[in-house]
Parts: structure tokens; C-alpha cells; sequence
């Protein structure tokens, strides 16, 4: 059924995104904070051919007539062969195309991407006038918290993914210590306690600065003691090697995703954390030099590190690459391969598994690495590069080789040493050219 502006006007924020279709290809999307976005669907060409999604901008920012106005001219577009969001991300007409699909690209140019970035801008700058939280968490963000952090982006996505959906289009002044619990026990549901802890501090200093710019008297993040929300010990935890084997033995006879499997292996074997190993890009990988070059703004230190591929990690991505869809992404979303998976679908299929092992987080396969290779004897300078632990001191300036030749075969001994544990309980894993499941030994 095709909306209506009274419709629009009338949908409420649910716990999580939806969308209302106006047909076409064209629908809304409204998010937990209440924003309400056009977006369209549209095949460049056609049926059969690549569907590629873009975004106009929020409602009532567009009126129902603007979006179906922009969505007719997408449909002219993509049936003459040209990508409307290509247009929009600034790339140059094709030079073979007909005059008149030309003339047609300069006129969406003209009317819809530069007055879309013009109403942006306007959009913005009236933004840091307002009182929202949404507004000034963002405000906050540009200019105290990124300048400050070396790693800004985790508050980032502490304030996107749990801060602004919840609380987002409540007024700065408003905001209650009730409102804060609910975010960290909403967190905290999912497992992820010390997430909750991080993000109460986020928001902590959010408030702080709200408070000296005059925007609250009250600080509702204060008001909660961190000692009731999580421990902030550090953690401690790492598997035996009868846990590894018992755990991956568990992931393949699971129904869970096969991509998310092997996501879960290679977070073993690669010593990776999870953000560097869901966000990575196939233009990051050089499988036939069995390397992996993580560039340094998707690094915790901001500096760029190199992982070396054992076999097992090769055959991995080779049988990835066929999986993800001609996605660039590694591990492309389920929703849409322009963007990876979510940061908590790997968490949630973990806590899925019935498996008897001790109390763990995926964060923990780092440190059960590193024990192990320590256990083994293997040089702590090769095991830290891994980790992309700096060495401080001389060790640091004198170990300037990065070990690359020795941290190849120490990584190699350790996929050998993780296969063994599966092995040894009964079966064991086939992996890329070898097969693609998991078979018992019965």
C-alpha cells in the first residue's frame, strides 16, 4: 500500500529499524531514535542485473512528493544503464554514454545531489543549536572526544549503536538516571558487561561536558556507581587446549551461519580482534603471499599491521571469497552487501552454542593464543607483533624487524596445534580445498 503523509507522520520508533514500502523500489525506514529515512532499491538495467540501495535523506526534511519525484528520476536513470548513487558519491559521467544520458545525469546532478548535500549542511548547522541528545553527543564527539583519543571510534559506536537509538530525540536536561540503566541492562542482556561499563563512562563525560556548557545541572551517569554495572578487573581467561578443541567442535556442528563459522576460526588462529576481523576487505588480503595488511585506522594504535596467513587461514578465505557474493567486504551483512555484519551477530551466535566450557568472551581467543604460544617456548617480541602489541623500551627501537619470517611459522605451528585439539576428541575439520563441513569420525 502506497503512504501517505499522514501515515508518515503517525509511525512510531520500535526497538529495532523498519521499514514501510511507498512502491517502486522507493520506502522509509524508520530507526529506534525515531529518524525517519528515504531509501530506494533499483536495478541498474533491469531484472536479473545488480541492485544497488540509496539514500535521499530524512522526512519531513523531503516531503512525500520530493522522495517520489527523486525515486522517478533514480528509475530513468538506472534503466538507462547509470548508477544513481554512483552520481551521488561524485563519480564522473561515463564518457561513451549517449548525450542524452548525459543531459539526464547533469539534470539529477543538479537536482538532487548538490541540493541534497546543500540541505545537509543546513541541516547540520542548525543541528548545533539543538538540545537532543542525538545533536549534542555528536557535537560533543567532533569536537572533544575525537581530537582527545588515539581510538575514538569505539565511542563512537558506543553512541551509535546503544546511546542515540535510545535516547537520541530526548532533550539533553531530560534525561534520567532510569534512562542510563536501561541502556547498560540493555547491554548488559546481550552479554557484553564491560560494554555496558564503557558506554555509562561515554556517557559520563558526555554529561560532564553537557553540565559546563550549561545544557544540564544534572549529570545522570554519575549517579551510577560503576561496581553495578561490572567489574572493571581486567579478565584473565584462557581456554585449554581441550576448551579450543570442545569449542570448535561445537561451531561446526552448529546451524549457525558456515561464514560465521570460519569467522570464528580465524579469530583463533589469526590472533585478530573481532572489529579488525569483521571490517576487513578483500583489498586488505594477498592470499597468494598468505598475508593479510590491516591498514592503521582500522588498528586500536592507529598503526598498520600485517598478519601472516597459515594454510589453514588461506583455505579459509578462499572458501570466504565464494561466500561473500562478490561483496568487498569479507563478511558482508545478511541485509546488504555493502556493509559488513554487525559488530554483536558473532557474540550472539557464541552464546548460542551448547557447549560445556567455561564462562568466556570472544576477546579471550587472543589471550588463550597467546598462553599457549607461550607455553611453547615461542620468542614473547614475535608473539606480541602478532597481538600488535608495541615493545616499549630499547627491546621496542632494537627489535625493529618485525620478525615476519619467524611469526609465519609460529602462527603456522599454531593452526597445527588448534587442528590437533579437534582431531584428538574424534573428528575434525575440512576446510577450503579439503571440504566444507564438519565430519566426526564416526
Amino acid at each position: 500500500m502506497a503512504l501517505s503523509d499522514t501515515k508518515l507522520r503517525t509511525l512510531k520508533a520500535g526497538d529495532k529499524a523498519f521499514s514501510e514500502s511507498d512502491g517502486g523500489g522507493l520506502f522509509v525506514e524508520v530507526m529506534p531514535g525515531g529518524a525517519k529515512v528515504w531509501r530506494m532499491r533499483y536495478r541498474i538495467g533491469g531484472q536479473g542485473t545488480k541492485q544497488e540501495k540509496i539514500t535521499l535523506g530524512d522526512y519531513p526534511t523531503y516531503s512525500l512528493a520530493e522522495a517520489r519525484s527523486w525515486r522517478d528520476d533514480c528509475k530513468i536513470l538506472a534503466g538507462r544503464g547509470l548508477s544513481p548513487m554512483a552520481l551521488r558519491r561524485g563519480d564522473a559521467i561515463p564518457e561513451d554514454a549517449a548525450p542524452a544520458v548525459k543531459e539526464l545525469a547533469q539534470a539529477f546532478i543538479r537536482e538532487w545531489c548538490l541540493k541534497t548535500r546543500e540541505k545537509a549542511r543546513v541541516k547540520e548547522e542548525a543541528a548545533k543549536e539543538a538540545d537532543t541528545v542525538e545533536a549534542f553527543a555528536m557535537r560533543w564527539y567532533k569536537e572533544i572526544a575525537e581530537p582527545a583519543n588515539s581510538n575514538p571510534r569505539n565511542i563512537l559506536r558506543a553512541l551509535e549503536k546503544d546511546v542515540i537509538p535510545a535516547i537520541g530525540s530526548k532533550q539533553v536536561a531530560d534525561v534520567t538516571v532510569t534512562d542510563i540503566l536501561a541502556i547498560t541492562d540493555k547491554i548488559k542482556n546481550r552479554g557484553a558487561d564491560q560494554m555496558a561499563l564503557q558506554t555509562r563512562n561515554v556517557l559520563k563525560r558526555l554529561f560532564a561536558y553537557a553540565i559546563a556548557r550549561e545544557k544540564t545541572q544534572f549529570n545522570p551517569a554519575a549517579a551510577i556507581e560503576a561496581k553495578f554495572i561490572a567489574s572493571a578487573k581486567s579478565r584473565d581467561v584462557a581456554l585449554s587446549p581441550e576448551e579450543v578443541g570442545k569449542l570448535l567442535r561445537a561451531i561446526y556442528q552448529s546451524s549457525m551461519k558456515r561464514a560465521h563459522k570460519l569467522a570464528l576460526h580465524l579469530l583463533i588462529l589469526c590472533m585478530v580482534r573481532k572489529s579488525e576481523l569483521i571490517e576487513a576487505k578483500w583489498e586488505e588480503l594477498d592470499l597468494e603471499k598468505a598475508e593479510w595488511a590491516i591498514p592503521g585506522e582500522r588498528m586500536k594504535k592507529d598503526k598498520p599491521h600485517l598478519v601472516s596467513l597459515s594454510r589453514q587461514a588461506v583455505a579459509m578465505f578462499e572458501e570466504l571469497k565464494g561466500l561473500a557474493s562478490g561483496s568487498e567486504w569479507v563478511f558482508p551483512s545478511r541485509g546488504s552487501l555493502n556493509q559488513p555484519i554487525a559488530h554483536s551477530t558473532l557474540n550472539v551466535a557464541v552464546r548460542a552454542l551448547a557447549i560445556d566450557v567455561r564462562d568466556f568472551v570472544i576477546h579471550d581467543f587472543r589471550r588463550t593464543a597467546s598462553t599457549h604460544l607461550h607455553e611453547a617456548g615461542f620468542n614473547s617480541d614475535w608473539i606480541e607483533k602478532c597481538l600488535a602489541h608495541e615493545t616499549k623500551g630499547i627491546r621496542g627501537v632494537y627489535n625493529r624487524a618485525q620478525y615476519a619470517d619467524q611469526r609465519r611459522e609460529m602462527l603456522q605451528w599454531w593452526a597445527d596445534f588448534v587442528d590437533s585439539q579437534i582431531k584428538e576428541s574424534g573428528g575434525k575439520v575440512i576446510i577450503g580445498p579439503f571440504g566444507k563441513a564438519y565430519q566426526s569420525a564416526a
